[in-house]
């Protein structure tokens, strides 16, 4: 067997042995197409028809909506995820509402629709794991509305940080304070100051392009 090969078959197996058995696993790495997306790579952009669903295997891609110039992060898929809203825009042959970006250099395996329906049907496993990631998304997706509707923008901003802080499992983030803007929809000089008063409070230091959660 190629290195190469035996690579994806020892990385697909690490992360997901412990969600499905041997048979599934194999016929995943035998119709899956492994891909990597380095940092600022787009996985699914608005629009985009969807043919295939993720299977994460490294790195950490941000979900986010996008209407005219003003994008709104949604949440974060890491290793062990897939995209569950994906799957069921595929089912119904529907384009993607959402943009994935990725934020860590990536790893994953595409899966084609025609097989991740089957396997519905074929495996347990499968049809638990695709109900609780869609489950898991949906709550993300419910707190990021609660999170807009009734905290003040301080407060999602310092939720905002301890999130990336998690999901990346770094203290130290490096992003800029356009970028934060961007994901919170709204303006810079508001997270500049937002952050030097987080900074001033000690809950996060901030120097040039970084923030470290404490």
């Amino acid at each position: 067997m190629p290195k190469q090969v035996s690579t994806v078959s020892d990385k697909l197996r690490k992360e997901y042995s412990h969600l499905f058995e041997d048979e599934l696993l194999n016929e995943i790495f035998e119709v899956g197409e492994f891909n990597t997306i380095k940092r600022g790579g787009v996985l699914i952009d608005i629009d985009d028809e969807l043919k295939h669903i993720p299977l994460i295997i490294k790195g950490t891609i941000k979900i986010s909506r996008k209407e005219n110039d003003k994008e709104l992060a949604l949440y974060f898929l890491e290793r062990g995820d897939t995209c569950a809203i994906s799957f069921a825009n595929c089912l119904h042959k529907r384009k993607s509402v959402f943009k994935g970006v990725v934020e860590d250099d990536a790893e994953m395996i595409l899966l084609p629709i025609d097989k991740i329906e089957k396997w519905l049907v074929t495996y347990e496993s499968w049809r638990h794991y695709i109900i609780d990631s869609y489950h898991f998304r949906l709550l993300e997706m419910v707190d990021s509305i609660d999170t807009l509707a009734f905290l003040k923008m301080k407060d999602r901003l310092l939720k905002y940080l301890k999130n990336k802080a998690k999901v990346s499992k770094e203290s130290i983030l490096e992003i800029t304070h356009q970028e934060i803007a961007k994901d919170l929809n709204t303006s810079r000089v508001v997270i500049t100051r937002l952050i030097q008063d987080l900074h001033d409070e000690g809950v996060i230091f901030s120097t040039r392009n970084k923030v470290r959660v404490i």
